[in-house]
């Protein structure tokens, strides 16, 4: 035994499979425990061992594989990755002396390493000509693992590892005995193999579907399992560029009619469920079956319900056409197929609708009553003004439209807040709360606040006691471990009060002004002033904890959105003064900004007869008014020398917002706050900091302008370059409180031009509920809208999907409001050719249609619509103008 372990410490391989073949089984398992020792003795070996690691470890790698008799232990030795990354020995050396090791074992023993080893996803590939080799010893079946699969193709296609001299991925294919077993294996992974779509010209050497449909010539491969493999894979779906490989070996194959006929049913739900282009194929397949009469019409009709549910227009207009095609070779067929035909009744494009309605009108018969009933009650699907048309075509039969009631919206309901928990949270469950949040990424605002709030008022009442129970539910945080107490700076959010209570802070670091919140923060950046403003706070809440002298916060909110109601404020700071407590700085400045400005409680505070109600009887009348803003388009400045990654965003001309100086921050808040009554310009570099802390929402919960005015250089980014996520934070200002006025309206316009569609229905969202609360104003946003088009910043085809989002909820009447608004900068002087202006002027004249709403139309539309020819544009522009000139004046009403 010594010899051996000598030579795997030598690092001399090429001697273990002679040495360990005298061996006995009982005597290679007691050699396992030593070369287990040295195993965990080169792992832990430094980099400057490294040179001697590699032939060690590969010596272990042979000779562990040759002690151990079980087959899970064998296959978990083989296909750990300390050894197999650390072993020198590559190629056919390594796997020879593997093969020597385990060569004089059973069949089955070495079939199932070799099925355990593919089973290992990670290792599969790297070990795969073991396997090989292994699985040819055994004669045994194939394994099926998807690794396994992966890695036969990359060696039929390269020939990574030694094998018979090919250059042809064809004669590969034929050399190999198992090629009938594992082709196919490559239509059942979850992914196909990366290497089927590496070459797509059919005359390289290595493409796939020629070698495949070459196997079949062969008689090699049936052809059977070619078709329904291909066939199978392609109706589970995937990405289209996964799908490619199939898709491409089915057009090789040239299916027979009657293979094309076998597989109808898969036909179609692929046209009802598959990616678009592989959807138009088996469209054109099942178009060729109903012009051969091989799909019957109640078939024809399964595959039109799929189809014409879908939204892409081109594989609907095709649809349509499949079925006038099909409706005038077979006359009788129409009971079947003009149902299926009014499915399109509730398509979005409204010209598709007509299309529908014309062709039902082209083959319903006089006598044909019952069908007449059947289709009128689809046709409250369709927009109003072809409702019209459906009723005249329809007769009586079609339903009673002649009595259609006014049109009346409904908006979506505003959202309701909710109150902050009245009782104080018990000491476990305030311990439970924090022990939760320092594991947490995001806490709402009702969470950090009543586990703040609780952290102080326990602190106060018993520190002791909250101490002991905190401990353990904190004892995995780093700073709770060791002798040496953290320095404050090291501990973010609710840790830091909870580490000042557990005495893990330095006491000197807590300490009122002891650090100057403004150094290490930007000033032209809003989210560092805000952070400013967050961690004085806790500081603050920190060192209060410590001492406890506050039993209880002044700015704990009354609600879920940061606001504070006044009166609740007066009656804090009167329990205050009954207790001789004096308010904390930092948390009464906290206090006055969440405060819901009310003059009438105002004479309440004055009351108090102290300085702090006397200013917040002064924040409550004038002191508290928000900045002034000021609205410009800013110039691009062609001379900029910036980094790379802000030259787009500083060239660019867009709309900035500035905030005017607010000196009462300066005279009478804590020096945190100076930040946020600094002027802001809105010009300074792209800002990549996206915080999603509700923590920061929080601080000015009654100034939505000022937030919005923050907040439009992110949204602007998210329209005109490559930003994201900033549309999520608009849904939420727009459920804040204080007026809702231009900077927020912009920040909206802007949003619904956002550049991701998450962010154009954070857009929507807010959209909706400034109008459910009355706070929308549908002009104001028009034109911001406008003004947005003309620069470029938000672009047609986006704004049409965010109109079309909003008006499905059922606010036609409002989106069409807004939309009059707008449209003007794409009409004017004969504009509309950017992209998307047509489908824009068909969302409008939907509103139009659904809400009744008349007038003279926006400004260049009737120019557009007395335009020659018939595009979408000029087709959609008569629409609209045709829409508002037979609307009734007043058939409008609005309901929230």
């Amino acid at each position: 035994m010594n010899q051996i372990l000598d030579a795997v410490r030598a690092g001399r391989t090429s001697l273990l499979p002679l040495l360990i073949k005298r061996l006995t089984l009982p005597e290679r398992r007691a050699l396992l425990p030593e070369l287990t020792a040295l195993r965990k003795e080169v792992r832990d070996w430094d980099w400057a061992r490294r040179r001697e690691h590699g032939g060690v470890a590969s010596a272990l790698l042979v000779a562990g594989a040759g002690c151990h008799t079980g087959a899970a232990a064998a296959a978990a030795w083989i296909g750990s990755r300390d050894l197999a990354e650390g072993g020198a020995a590559r190629g056919s050396s390594r796997w020879a002396g593997l093969l020597a090791v385990l060569g004089d074992r059973e069949p089955a023993w070495l079939g199932d390493v070799a099925h355990r080893l593919a089973a290992r996803a990670v290792t599969v590939e790297d070990n795969y000509p073991l396997i090989r080799e292994l699985i040819g010893l055994a004669d045994c079946p194939v394994p099926t693992t998807d690794g396994f699969v992966h890695a036969w193709a990359e060696d039929m296609a390269f020939g990574g590892y030694p094998r018979s001299s090919r250059h042809l991925l064809s004669v590969a294919l034929r050399e190999d005995p198992r090629a009938a077993e594992m082709v196919p294996l490559l239509f059942q992974t979850a992914e196909p193999a990366a290497t089927l779509n590496w070459y797509v010209d059919p005359q390289a050497p290595d493409h796939w579907p020629s070698a495949l449909t070459a196997l079949v010539r062969e008689g090699i491969v049936e052809r059977r399992v070619l078709v329904d493999g291909c066939v199978a894979r392609l109706l589970r779906g995937g990405r289209p560029g996964g799908l490619k490989f199939y898709q491409v070996l089915l057009q090789r194959l040239d299916l027979t009619p009657a293979e094309l006929r076998e597989h109808t049913a898969d036909w179609i739900a692929m046209t009802a469920d598959a990616p678009s282009v592989l959807a138009g194929q088996a469209q054109q397949v099942l178009a060729g079956l109903s012009e051969a009469g091989e799909l019957p019409a109640e078939r024809l009709a399964e595959m039109s319900a799929g189809v014409l549910f879908r939204p892409e227009k081109k594989l609907v207009r095709a649809q349509l056409v499949l079925l006038g095609k099909a409706l005038r070779r077979d006359r009788e067929a129409r009971h079947v197929l003009l149902p299926a035909v009014a499915g399109a009744f509730g398509h979005e494009d409204t010209a598709l609708q007509e299309r529908a309605l014309g062709l039902i009108g082209k083959h319903l018969l006089p006598g044909d009553e019952e069908l007449r009933t059947e289709l009128g009650f689809q046709a409250e699907l369709l927009s109003p003004v072809h409702r019209r048309a459906a009723a005249e075509l329809l007769g009586a039969g079609g339903g009673d439209f002649a009595d259609e009631q006014p049109y009346e919206e409904i908006l979506p309901p505003a959202p309701v807040r909710s109150r902050m928990p009245d009782q104080a949270r018990t000491l476990s469950e305030t311990v439970e709360l924090v022990a939760a949040l320092s594991r947490s990424a995001a806490a709402t605002v009702t969470e950090f606040e009543s586990a703040l709030d609780g952290l102080v008022r326990h602190a106060h009442h018993d520190r002791t006691a909250l101490a002991s129970a905190l401990r353990p539910a904190l004892a995995d945080r780093w700073w709770a471990t060791g002798d040496r107490q953290a320095e404050a700076g090291q501990i973010h959010g609710l840790e830091l009060v909870a580490a000042a209570v557990l005495g893990c802070v330095r006491a000197y670091d807590l300490r009122p002004g002891s650090v100057p919140q403004s150094a290490g923060y930007h000033q032209n950046c809003v989210h560092s002033m805000l952070g400013a403003v967050v961690a004085d706070r806790l500081r603050e809440a920190a060192h209060h904890a410590v001492s406890g002298t506050l039993p209880f916060l002044l700015a704990t909110p009354s609600w879920d959105t940061g606001s504070l109601e006044p009166r609740e404020l007066v009656e804090r700071l009167a329990a205050y003064g009954r207790l001789g407590v004096r308010p904390a700085p930092v948390d009464f400045a906290q206090a006055l900004l969440r405060v819901r400005r009310d003059p009438a409680a105002a004479e309440a505070a004055r009351a108090l007869g102290t300085r702090e109600g006397e200013r917040l009887a002064a924040w409550l009348t004038t002191a508290g008014e928000p900045p002034e803003l000021l609205r410009r388009v800013r110039e691009p400045d062609l001379s900029l020398r910036g980094h790379w990654w802000d030259r787009d965003w500083e060239t660019m001309r867009r709309i900035v917002i500035e905030t005017a100086e607010r000196p009462v921050f300066q005279s009478e808040f804590p020096q945190s706050f100076h930040g946020l009554g600094r002027p802001h310009t809105g010009n300074g570099h792209r800002c990549y900091w996206v915080p999603d802390d509700a923590a920061y929402g929080a601080v000015l919960p009654e100034d939505r302008e000022t937030q919005a005015a923050w907040l439009l250089p992110e949204v602007t980014v998210c329209a005109a370059l490559d930003g994201r996520g900033a549309g999520a934070r608009l849904s939420r200002l727009a459920e804040l409180g204080g007026p809702a006025g231009p900077a927020v309206h912009l920040a909206v316009a802007t949003g619904l031009g956002a550049r991701h569609p998450e962010d154009r229905l954070a857009a929507v969202d807010a959209l909706l509920v400034l109008a459910a609360r009355g706070e929308l104003d549908t002009a104001l946003l028009g034109q911001d809208v406008a003004e947005l088009l003309r620069l470029g910043t938000v672009k047609p085809n986006r704004l049409a999907d965010a109109a079309r989002t909003t008006a499905a909820t059922g606010a036609y009447a409002t989106t069409w409001a807004v939309l009059d608004g707008a449209l003007p900068a794409l009409l004017a002087g004969g504009a509309g050719a950017a992209r998307g202006a047509g489908e824009l002027l068909a969302v409008a004249a939907d509103c139009v249609e659904r809400s009744g709403a008349g007038g003279p139309g926006p400004e260049g539309l009737a120019a557009v619509a007395s335009r020659a020819g018939s595009s979408r544009l000029v087709t959609q522009a008569r629409r609209l103008r045709a829409a508002l000139a037979a609307a009734e004046p007043g058939a409008v009403a609005l309901v929230s």
